[in-house]
Order: C-alpha cells, then sequence, then structure tokens
C-alpha cells in the first residue's frame, strides 16, 4: 500500500502500525458479513439441514424429475438468507444514531454482541423459528457493522491510504466468504454439519468482540462528541507525527458547522447534498444488481443446478471464493493508484462479457432435466470466476469505500445509513428473490443482471467522479462542485441560503 499512495496531501501523516492494526481488527466486522453470505448457500444444500427444517425441498432436491432450475424454489428456505438482511435495515437506523452519540467504537461493540446472540441461536435451532431469530440478531450484528467499520477506517486512515485500508474491509469480508465455503466443503457430510458450520461465525465475532477494546476512537468522533483534547492527542498517536494542528482545525471547523445542523436526515434532502446520496445509493443498488450474490448466497445450489455434485459444488464454491480473496487484494493495492473510476469501468466490461457467455452456455446446453456436458460446466465455472474477479477489485470493495468518505461530517452518519440500509434493502430483494427468479427466468437471468452492468458502466463513466487522494473533509470543494453535472447541485443561491444554519 505505501507505493499506492494517491495525489499528495500537505497533510503530514505516516501510515503508523496504530493505523494498521486498529484497521485490521475494525475490518473483522466484515469477515463477520462475508463468512455469513458464504455460509448460507452451503448450509442450505446441505441433506442433513434440508430434512430437518424444510422437508418438501429434500424432496424436490432428489426428485428424478424435478426441473433443474426449480430444485430450491421455496420462499420460506429464501427466507432464511434474506431475513437477515431486513433486519440489517432496521438495525443501521440505530447503528447510526449510535455512531454520532457514542462513538465509533461503541457500535462495533455492540455489532459483535449482537452477532454472538445470533450465532449461539442458529447453532442450537430446534426448528425454524430459532432458525429465523438467530438470523435477525445476525442481521443486527451485520447493520452495526456495516455502518461503523468503513466509517471508523476512513476517519483514522491517511488520505493517501484510505482507499487500500478501507478496501480491507472488504477483502476480509472475502475471506469470510472463503473460509465459509471451505468449512461447508468439510462439515457437508457431517451429521451435525449445519451447526458447525453455523457455529463457526462465533470465532470472528470472539475477534472483533475483543479485538474492539484496544482499537482507539476516531479523532473526528472524539471532537464531534466534545472531547477535543483527547481528539488532538488521539490524532498524533495515528498520524506518528506531532505536526498535526492543520488536520485538527480541519475537524474542529467541519465538526463546528455540523453540530448547527439539528436535523442531518432533514438536510439530506437539500440539493447540496444530493449528489452524496444519490451517488451511495446508486452504487448499493448497483452493487446488488451486478448478480454477485447469486453466486456468493447461492453457490453451492447454482452448481448443482448446473449438473456437480454435491461435494463438487462446494468444492467449486470453495474455488470462486479463493478466487474472491486473491482479486480484491488487487483493489488493496491499486484503488488508490489507479483510482475508483477506472476500476469499475474496466470491471464492468469484464463482468458483463462473463455473464453474456454464461448465459448463452446455459440456455443452450443446461435444459429442465439434463446434466451440463462436463467441459462446458467448467468453462462456467472458469467463466464464474472471471465474473467474480472482476468484482472483487471493483463493484464489492468500492461500493462501501465511496459512500463513506463522499459526506460531509454534518450528514455523514446519516448519509452512510442511507447508503448501508440501501444496500441490505435490495440484497434482500435478491436474497429472497433469486431463487424464484432462477426458476421462472432460467439461464436468462444472466442476460438479466448483465443488462443492469451496462447501465453501471455507463453511470461510472458519466456521473461518478474522481475521490482518490482527497482529504473526505474537502470533497464538496474538490470534488463534487468541479463536476459537470454535481456542480448545480451547488449554483442555487435559495437552496444555498436554506443549508446555512
Amino acid at each position: 500500500m505505501a507505493v499506492s499512495g494517491g495525489a499528495a496531501q500537505d497533510l503530514p501523516a505516516k501510515l503508523t502500525a496504530q493505523v494498521l492494526i486498529c484497521s485490521i481488527i475494525a475490518a473483522f466486522g466484515g469477515l463477520m458479513f462475508g463468512y455469513d453470505i458464504g455460509i448460507s448457500g452451503g448450509v442450505t444444500s446441505m441433506d442433513v439441514f434440508l430434512k430437518k427444517f424444510f422437508p418438501d425441498v429434500y424432496v424436490k432436491k432428489h426428485h428424478a424429475k424435478e426441473d433443474n432450475y426449480c430444485k430450491f424454489d421455496d420462499q420460506i428456505l429464501q427466507l432464511f438468507t434474506s431475513s437477515l438482511y431486513l433486519a440489517a435495515v432496521v438495525s443501521s437506523l440505530l447503528a447510526a444514531r449510535c455512531c454520532k452519540k457514542y462513538g465509533r467504537k461503541l457500535t462495533i461493540q455492540i455489532a459483535s454482541a449482537l452477532f454472538l446472540l445470533g450465532v449461539i441461536l442458529n447453532a442450537a435451532a430446534l426448528n425454524i423459528v430459532m432458525l429465523i431469530l438467530g438470523r435477525l440478531l445476525l442481521g443486527g450484528g451485520i447493520g452495526f457493522g456495516n455502518q461503523a467499520v468503513p466509517l471508523f477506517i476512513s476517519e483514522i486512515a491517511p488520505n493517501k491510504y484510505r482507499g487500500g485500508l478501507n478496501v480491507c474491509f472488504q477483502l476480509l469480508v472475502t475471506v469470510g466468504i472463503l473460509c465459509a465455503n471451505i468449512v461447508n466443503y468439510f462439515t457437508a457430510s457431517h451429521q451435525y454439519g449445519w451447526r458447525i458450520s453455523l457455529g463457526g461465525a462465533a470465532i470472528p465475532a470472539l475477534f472483533l468482540a475483543f479485538g474492539s477494546l484496544l482499537i482507539v476512537e476516531t479523532p473526528t468522533s472524539l471532537i464531534e462528541r466534545g472531547h477535543s483534547e483527547r481528539g488532538l492527542e488521539t490524532l498524533r498517536k495515528i498520524r506518528g507525527v506531532q505536526d498535526v494542528q492543520k488536520e485538527f482545525d480541519e475537524i474542529v471547523n467541519t465538526t463546528e458547522l455540523a453540530k448547527q445542523i439539528k436535523h442531518p436526515f432533514k438536510n439530506l434532502m437539500k440539493r447540496s447534498s444530493w449528489p452524496q446520496l444519490i451517488t451511495s445509493g446508486i452504487l448499493q443498488i448497483f452493487q446488488q444488481f451486478t448478480g454477485i450474490n447469486v453466486i456468493m448466497f447461492y453457490a453451492p445450489v447454482l452448481f448443482q443446478t448446473m449438473g456437480f455434485h454435491s461435494d463438487a459444488s462446494l468444492l467449486s464454491a470453495v474455488v470462486t471464493g479463493t478466487v474472491n480473496t486473491m482479486a480484491t487484494l488487487v483493489a488493496v493495492f491499486c484503488v488508490d493508484k489507479l483510482g475508483r473510476r477506472f476500476l469499475l469501468i474496466e470491471a464492468a466490461v469484464q463482468m458483463f462479457i462473463a455473464q453474456v457467455v454464461t448465459g448463452g452456455i446455459l440456455a443452450a446446453f443446461l435444459k429442465s432435466t439434463n446434466a451440463l456436458p462436463k467441459k462446458y460446466a467448467y468453462l462456467v465455472l472458469f467463466l464464474i470466476c472471471v465474473f467474480v474477479s472482476g468484482f472483487a477489485w471493483s463493484w464489492g470493495p468500492l461500493g462501501w469505500l465511496i459512500p463513506s468518505e463522499i459526506f460531509p461530517l454534518e450528514t455523514r452518519t446519516a448519509g452512510f445509513f442511507c447508503a448501508v440500509s440501501m444496500n441490505m434493502i435490495f440484497t434482500f430483494i435478491i436474497a429472497q428473490a433469486f431463487l424464484t427468479m432462477l426458476c421462472h427466468m432460467r439461464a436468462m437471468i444472466f442476460f438479466f443482471f448483465s443488462g443492469w452492468i451496462v447501465i453501471m458502466g455507463i453511470y461510472a463513466f458519466a456521473f461518478l467522479p474522481e475521490t482518490k487522494g482527497v482529504s473526505i473533509d474537502e470533497m464538496n470543494e474538490k470534488v463534487w462542485k468541479k463536476h459537470w453535472l454535481w456542480k448545480k447541485c451547488f449554483n442555487n443561491d435559495r437552496d444555498q441560503a436554506r443549508d446555512k444554519p
């Protein structure tokens, strides 16, 4: 990351061990999130799990003449996966308020506690009610973690390393998915394999819980809550230099302005907040409509649909999970060098090609009751890896990074809540609808998502400004007011007058 710094800044700062350690510990919130994403699809493909909780799906899965595309079409089964994200929408609102009033550190600690409670309920589940209640508590933990962690990292990271450090969150999401796929592979045939898989989520939650006792609060949060001296001391500690007065004064000035905003959610509706609000929301929608969750949630199910046997489908999920993790490293080292827009546009082209060719192969060779010929099955696996790698170094990590760095302090927690909740709402929609969409749309589902990818690429090219190397407290002046479209939101004198406290 040291060689991938963005534009030079005049704010003195080193990449200190304190910042690295705090960022890695906080990013374990991403590991919790990723493990849960990866574990769901594997568990829902385990026969012992289906027999206990979804016997009708188990019968359909093993029915010789059952339609390939409709084996797992069950709304309650989909609710097992999607209920978590519905809970995350509600909890992220509480987390936004907690972030502002009590700080990022406490919010991260609450995330780990809720997640642990959800893990216990899921691993010990005796019926579907316990299972869904556990998922709701997990969703609470995800909502708190996803709200606090990206903000925490963005606020403690030096400007020119902010992108790479923030992508660590998404990197650990991918590591979590990979770990979940590996665990599923080895526990699939065990009598209590699903309990072991679901219970394994306690490991990242415990690490985050104990690690969060060691991390510092962000200087911005301390100053925002009236602890200026502690904020200055913390700023010196994490920057590794004594001369932090300029950055401290910037934070204090921004904080004073933010305090005069009594209703940040109302302020988000003003014209001068439209660029950040629209951009962050659209990025979340686009991230889900890439089709990535089709792969990450339901990889084993999807590969079984394509003709892989149960063990082979879980192994294929491990392969895609490995590609996902390795490709995210590209973002860690390149996001502050190549910039956000370049990675998003390049990946849109890459993902579009992979989706279209995959859809074409399935449409031509996978019918209702046959198995996909082996050579085409492996080609589809390769194409999915191409798709996943493109997502992993672009729309995956940057979908979280960009919203965490573009809002001014007065609307930062409220704005990032809107981004997180938008992500969770559309994740819920895709998770709840995918198996039904697969049943009715068949191979056309890949063309559906590829159409969205075209729209995403056009948006990134035409409407998304570059934010690499810019201080998060200077985004309005250096980014939005200079963009050919968004600058119009700042040219309305009447609205600017209303913006003034």
